[in-house]
This record gives structure tokens, sequence and C-alpha cells, in this order.
């Protein structure tokens, strides 16, 4: 079974059925992920596997911090073996160090995980913030206001994202540039 593939079944086994919303957002993420290729070359299946797998944090039977970055990445690399590149991402994913120190967590989270290179945190943070909770397209600006909707702006997630809103926009736009160049350079002269 090839990574893309496996990654695929662990996330949908542990996401599917307890947080059917949570998976169809991970399936959106995941299909952000693959219109990267033109950018990601090589990396795209890799870049896909840790998109689907970004959020199985949130999944009761692995929870236990209640930080899902770190809940996700701990499963990852202890029971599964999973490539340590996509633990990384999973570890790091949208700012998660920013959350992290909101929960106590930032020194576990550095300690136990290196960041990943930054074109690959960039990519992950721009898939997870212009995707919608249901899976759809939307704009990071869109995607931030929702979360602070949805969880409260003096929550510890309202607090982060808030905090993280520049990085995140700002990598957003990385990305779009990346994307746009590669999309020039592809035209015939």
């Amino acid at each position: 079974m090839g990574l893309t593939e496996r990654a695929y079944g662990l996330a949908e086994s542990l996401l599917s059925e307890p947080l059917p919303r949570r998976w169809s957002h991970s399936l959106g993420v995941a299909e952000r992920a693959r219109s990267l290729e033109p950018i990601l070359g090589q990396e795209s299946a890799l870049m896909e596997a840790a998109a689907v797998l970004h959020d199985i944090g949130y999944s009761p039977q692995i929870a236990s911090t209640g930080f899902h970055p770190l809940d996700g990445a701990r499963f990852l690399r202890d029971q599964e073996g999973m490539d340590d590149r996509i633990v990384r991402l999973v570890a790091h994913h949208s700012c998660a160090l920013l959350e992290a120190e909101e929960r106590g967590l930032r020194e576990e989270l550095e300690t136990e995980f290196a960041l990943e290179r930054p074109e690959l945190v960039d990519a992950l943070l721009f898939c997870d913030m212009t995707t919608t909770p249901d899976g759809g397209c939307t704009n990071s600006k869109a995607r931030v206001s929702e979360i602070v909707g949805r969880y409260g702006p003096d929550t510890i997630v309202g607090r982060f994202i808030q905090r993280a809103a520049p990085e995140i926009h700002a990598a957003v736009r990385r990305v779009e540039g990346r994307l746009s160049a590669a999309q020039e350079a592809s035209q015939p002269i």
C-alpha cells in the first residue's frame, strides 16, 4: 500500500464516523494539496498524505492532551511509524506553535518535533486555511473569521487564530505567488 492510500485509510478510520464534518474538511484539504502539484512536484504525495492526516488528533480514539497537532503527530510517530516528514507537518500545521503557546505546550511541541521545510509548512497551511469545515474552498480571511466565530474571540483557539492571522495570510500569499509563477512558467512563449 502506498503512502497516500495508507494515509487516507487511517484518516478515514479515525475521523469518518466520530467526526464526519472533520473528515469532510480533511478530504477538502487533501484535494487542495493535490492542486499544488505544479509547485510541489515529487513532494505532492507527501503533502497529500499530510493534508488528509492533519486533523486526526481530534479523533476521540487518540486525543489525549486536547491539542490535536501534538496528539496526531504523537500517534503517527508512536503507533503508526509514519514518515517523519508527515509527522512533523502534522505537528506544526497551521501555526501550531502559537496555539501550543496558548495551551502551555510550546516547549513539548518544539522539543519533540522539528519544523519541516518552510515551503512545505506554508503549503499545508494554505491547504488548511483555504478549506471550509465542510471541505469547500474559501479564502484565508473568511476561514480565520469562521474559526473566531465558531470558537469565540476569547477562547484559546480564538486568541491563537487572531495572533496567527498575519502569518496565515502571508503564507497563503506566498503559496499563491508560487502557483502563479509556476503557471506563468508553463505558458508557451
